[in-house]
């Protein structure tokens, strides 16, 4: 027994457990140094310690990028949470004095183009005498540009804002024919009273012929362009504009754009999009009215539509249907979701006419344009027309699409000279899908006079009934100017790339940061040589217990901590055996 008591020194086992099993939590962190157990420790750093000092100085360096990391970290989760971008971009986009739109919509600097097509007929004396068909030769185009600005522009409480359109049609020589060169087109006036003229009395109609004839009017005019389009004398026309009542009272001046150069009297009222944008850029109120006075009911009488400017963006609104207002065409045209396209690296949405536009509705099954026939349904113009006789003092004027395009067949084989190609006569519109601003727009309409023959007159006797095509015009933008198209590029195409590699990028960059800021530290020399001396000590204590075979802890103040060589509990000597 002496021999095992040799292997323990002076001390007995249970001795030396107790001094070794005061160990704790404190060991793996550092020996506190006790001076009252006379044991003489050096100090370990805990990890936080030696991450952000080293021998008890503090390293800037590396709090400054710690901070750096978690301030990117934060700022790139919150901005990957919140559609911060969407805020940004809707404060700009609705209308208020000051913002970027109200610039575009106020005074657009796009340029919008307006371009003429007259038909020139070729064979007047073989039609009249001879009942031939009328030969067109399409003549053009006369282009006009449109300068337009909003005028007299009011901001109301309730999210609308109230404007005139100043307009004014510049004629560009360099991309048009000559506009004096004289064509031959049905007289409008004439062929206008001869149709009205239908429902008055016979004896009426046998004075209107005698002072007709006196006055040597005959059924075709030679005009040149700039006339047809901007304005001539005519005897019929100034008696209209001396007599008639206001309500159907013409110009004084025959002229099919007359009426748009300068300030309009109608006033527009649209929404700004405060209020919500799947309302943005439609028309609340033209002229104080919440409909159109043209049509008795609804959807043909509605208003719910823009005035070309901005759309409610389809991000918001997903509708497949939009509709548009034009005061020309007497309605809002619907435009059907086509799909999307590009033009100059920006994202669009195609829309065009559906193929049912001005339809005739089906006697049996009445659809909802019946309400465009106010004669009734009877009496509704053939497939492609659409009467605007309402927006133009009651003469009989109708719309189509240019050369009879998706009209019935039989209104293109009465006339000789019309080719309908779709890419040059659909009517479209690209629309920027986040923002709802065209990028590039085209309507394309013909204006066609309806005829009735009259043979109480003896003028237009001759004159047999049909649906004969005056001219077509195009109106429409190509090209945004650049700062609108940098704006929108910067705002769609470019913030979808750049807003996730910023937020994920500000992510990625915190997180690179903060590991290799402990990755460094705890790689660093110092740290190596700590946990080298803390590896021996727990290895030591572990040898300890082994030949102790003992696992009991015995507590401390706050910590636990090893027993010196002369503890005062120890009072039992080595057991002899």
């Amino acid at each position: 027994m002496k021999f095992i008591a040799s292997l323990f020194g002076t001390r007995s086992p249970k001795a030396i457990g107790r001094q070794y099993m005061k160990v704790g939590r404190n060991a793996l962190f550092g020996v506190r140094n006790d001076d009252s157990d006379n044991i003489c420790t050096e100090k370990v750093p805990k990890p936080l310690s030696l991450l952000i000092s080293r021998k008890g100085k503090l390293r800037h360096g590396r709090i400054a990028a710690i901070c750096l990391g978690l301030l990117a970290l934060v700022i790139g989760i919150v901005l990957s949470s919140i559609p911060w971008v969407d805020y940004l971009i809707l404060k700009q986009l609705r209308l208020w004095n000051g913002s970027l739109s109200f610039q575009y919509w106020q005074k657009p600097g796009v340029i919008r183009l307006t371009k003429v097509y007259i038909f020139n007929v070729t064979n007047t004396e073989g039609f009249l005498q001879y009942n031939e068909k009328p030969k067109l030769q399409e003549v053009g185009p006369f282009v006009y540009r449109e300068d337009m600005e909003k005028v007299n522009i009011v901001f109301h409480n309730n999210g609308t804002v109230s404007y005139q359109h100043k307009k004014i049609l510049n004629f560009v020589p360099e991309m048009s024919l000559d506009g004096d060169i004289k064509l031959m087109v049905p007289n409008i006036p004439l062929l206008t009273l001869s149709t009205q003229s239908k429902s008055l009395p016979r004896f009426i109609t046998m004075g209107l012929s005698i002072f007709l004839s006196g006055m040597h009017m005959k059924p075709f005019v030679p005009v040149t362009a700039q006339e047809l389009v901007f304005g001539y004398d005519d005897p019929l026309v100034s008696l209209g504009h001396k007599f008639l009542p206001k309500t159907r009272r013409p110009m004084s001046r025959m002229g099919l754009f007359l009426g748009r150069n300068g300030t309009l009297s109608e006033i527009s009222t649209i929404f700004t999009g405060h209020t919500d944008m799947k309302e943005f850029g439609l028309i609340n109120r033209l002229n104080g009215l919440d409909h159109l006075p043209y049509w008795p009911n609804a959807p043909c009488n509605s208003i719910t539509a823009s005035e070309g400017s901005f759309f409610p963006p389809r991000d918001r609104t997903g509708a497949d249907i939009i509709h548009v207002w034009d005061k020309d065409l007497c309605r809002t045209l619907p435009l059907q979701y086509r799909g999307p396209v590009e033009k100059a690296g920006i994202k669009a949405d195609l829309y065009t006419p559906p193929d049912v536009l001005f339809g005739r509705p089906n006697e049996t099954a009445p659809t909802e344009d019946e309400c465009f026939c106010s004669d009734g349904i009877a009496n509704c113009p053939p497939q492609g027309l659409q009467d605007i006789s309402p927006c133009q003092y009651s003469a009989p004027v109708y719309l189509s699409f240019p050369h009879f395009y998706k009209t019935d067949p039989k209104l293109l084989d009465a006339i000789d000279g019309l080719k309908p190609v779709e890419k040059l006569h659909r009517s479209y519109f690209k629309i920027q899908p986040k923002l709802g601003v065209p990028i590039e727009a085209k309507v394309r309409v013909q204006l066609n006079l309806k005829v009735e023959r009259q043979p109480n007159i003896a003028v237009v006797a001759n004159f047999p009934d049909i649906v004969f095509p005056i001219m077509w015009v195009e109106e429409g933008m190509e090209e945004l100017t650049p700062s609108i198209r940098r704006w929108i590029y910067l705002a769609t195409t470019f913030a979808d790339i750049a807003v996730p590699c910023l937020t994920y990028g500000m992510i990625l960059v915190g997180l690179i940061i903060i590991i290799t800021v402990f990755v460094k530290a705890y790689n660093s020399p110092v740290l190596a040589h700590e946990a080298i001396e803390l590896g021996k000590r727990t290895i030591r204590r572990g040898s300890s217990f082994l030949i102790n075979g003992q696992h009991r802890l015995l507590a401390g103040r706050d910590s636990y901590i090893l027993l010196s060589n002369n503890d005062i509990d120890e009072k039992q000597d080595i057991i002899e055996m």
